[in-house]
């Protein structure tokens, strides 16, 4: 039991199936009520899709896990319903600081500019996430929660898997046209379908403390290596809601974990931090705050993937698909952007909008994506936990210069944090025509800019999720829409959002131009932008052939004919 939290427990239910003359078919099975299975779940049952969550506990994480979540993480989580809980819950930041001994050597801001709705980072406990993201799923009609159930068993087929679930009162069988598979890092499934995993597992070892104080430390991540309280080792502190710090404490490959956890080994560690610490600009230490434990693990961590996250009808995500250490908050962040990019291409196949093979675009989208966390976090640990004398010679050369020169802060590594994966290279792009600045090329996401509607303050992202669920054209400009008569017949549903420098009917309204800098807008262009808020493709002026090919490109359908 926590002191800051009460664990909410869920009600199991004696299955119906074990009653039934036949076996039940359901059109989505995800397993795994974690936040990336949660999110699958409700991503889809928001889309119409119906949705059989299968989990083995009942109730949500135990300890914090997971702590921070990315700008990007929130802009999805606002999509399914639950950013503004998380964000009020959460401590919001953007600053981090890096010290070396006693001396600030690093600092860098997440959100260096103005006009978007969403921080940087918030950090906040998974079990808040979890619980925020169940009770969104409960609302859901189309969303049916099964706690206490194990999935023992996945026999994969032509055009479906069968699955064997145990229960308190027995098991039974059911199929599914489709499963997503969200059982987190050991996943069972991934186990028994003998499928691999690749990667590396760094010989070390971290101590989490969750503190409950009332400190006197700003919101903002501190990263020490080889501080005057923990020598030799590094040192991460994070400010998490209800008055809970979380510590991590370096240990070594050697340390027994079992002995580390106790109380009598934490508590030393934590004094110590806390009497001798030194803040930004070399403030003296203060009085150690009095505090208690709320939670302690240790970990090693692994930077691993699967060669494949699609396997016919069977489709992994999150943890169960890829792993990256904790430094850069790469994992929970990057699992969520996975099920935000599965949920609707599962949904245009289910439909008949798409062929199958549009889900190997999300195999291979999220697969680039793991590569490039795997790149990231593999480069963080190296620096945090040099291998060698002449590794921990260099990187402590790079911290003694950075505080001085602007070159030596660029190799400093505590940890690059999560950034949303551009797509550049993704086959549901329509590659650029004509000359256009800035980062929003097809296949990055979404850039969010202040606007007006009616008269009131709104956001762009959020004015465009709550006018589709579907794609979306993005037309810039003043003049009057372009004619839809003429329109073929989309295959998915297809919204037009005018954004304009001057009021008119119906039109967001770029009062502070910064929607047409952000998207290098000219009076005419528009940017034609897929259901996970990802451009797909941008043009100078509205073609309607241009656009029906891009639209059908993006579904990975054959060339429309218009």
């Amino acid at each position: 039991m926590l002191s800051t939290y009460r664990y909410p427990t869920f009600a199991y239910q004696r299955p119906p199936e074990l009653d039934a003359s036949s076996v039940a078919r359901r059109p989505v099975v995800v397993v795994g009520a974690g936040p990336v299975g949660l999110t699958a779940a409700i991503d889809l049952a928001q889309r119409g899709v119906p949705v059989l969550l299968f989990d083995d506990d009942d109730t949500v994480s135990i300890g914090s896990r997971g702590v921070c979540y990315a700008k990007r993480t929130l802009e999805v989580l606002d999509r399914l319903g639950c950013g503004q809980a998380m964000v009020d819950k959460g401590v919001t930041w953007n600053v981090g600081r890096t010290f070396f001994d006693t001396q600030e050597v690093f600092h860098f801001n997440l959100l260096p500019e103005a006009g978007h709705e969403r921080p940087g980072m918030i950090n906040l406990q998974q079990y808040y996430l979890e619980e925020f993201l169940v009770r969104r799923a409960e609302q859901l009609p189309g969303l049916e929660l099964r706690w206490k159930h194990r999935v023992s068993q996945v026999e994969p087929q032509r055009d479906g898997v069968r699955l064997q679930v145990e229960t308190a009162d027995g098991g039974f069988t059911m199929e599914a046209d489709w499963l997503v598979v969200a059982d987190g890092a050991r996943s069972p499934i991934r186990r028994q379908l003998g499928l691999d995993i690749e990667g590396q597992v760094f010989h070390d070892r971290f101590l989490i403390a969750d503190v409950v104080m009332q400190a006197d430390f700003p919101a903002e991540r501190w990263f020490w290596f080889d501080p005057p309280f923990h020598r030799g080792q590094s040192v991460l502190l994070h400010k998490q809601a209800d008055r809970v710090w979380r510590i991590d404490f370096q240990l070594g490959w050697n340390a027994d974990p079992e002995e580390e956890k106790k109380p009598e080994r934490v508590i030393p560690r934590i004094q110590a931090m806390l009497s001798q610490h030194r803040g930004a600009d070399d403030q003296p230490a203060t009085a150690c705050p009095e505090f208690e434990l709320e939670w302690v693990s240790v970990y090693t961590f692994q930077c691993r993937r699967m060669p494949q996250f699609r396997h016919g009808r069977v489709l992994f995500v999150g943890d169960a698909a890829h792993q990256v250490s904790p430094f850069g908050a790469r994992g929970a962040n990057s699992g969520i952007q996975d099920a935000d990019n599965l949920g609707w291409k599962l949904h245009a196949v289910i439909q008949g909008a798409a062929p199958e093979a549009l889900l190997d675009s999300y195999a291979h989208e999220r697969g680039r994506a793991a590569d490039e966390n795997i790149l990231n976090s593999t480069r963080s640990t190296d620096f945090i936990t040099p291998k060698s004398a002449t590794s921990k010679l260099f990187r402590d050369a790079v911290l003694g210069l950075a505080r001085d020169h602007a070159f030596a802060r660029a190799l400093v590594n505590s940890g690059r944090l999560s950034v949303p994966t551009l797509a550049l290279d993704s086959p549901l792009n329509t590659p650029d025509d004509s000359g256009f600045g800035g980062g929003l090329r097809p296949g990055a996401p979404m850039d969010d800019a202040p606007v007006l509607i009616e008269g009131r303050s709104a956001w762009l992202l959020r004015e465009v999720a709550n006018r589709s669920d579907g794609f979306v054209l993005l037309l810039f400009g003043d003049e009057p829409p372009p004619d839809w008569s003429a329109w073929p017949e989309s295959p998915v549903p297809l919204r037009l959002v005018q954004v304009s420098a001057r009021p008119r009917p119906g039109a967001l309204v770029d009062a502070e131009g910064l929607a047409a800098r952000r998207y290098d807008a000219q009076p005419g262009t528009c940017y034609l932008i897929r259901p996970d808020q990802h451009v797909a493709a941008r043009w100078r002026r509205f073609d309607s052939a241009a656009v029906a090919a891009a639209l059908s490109r993006a579904l990975q359908r054959a060339p429309a004919v218009v």
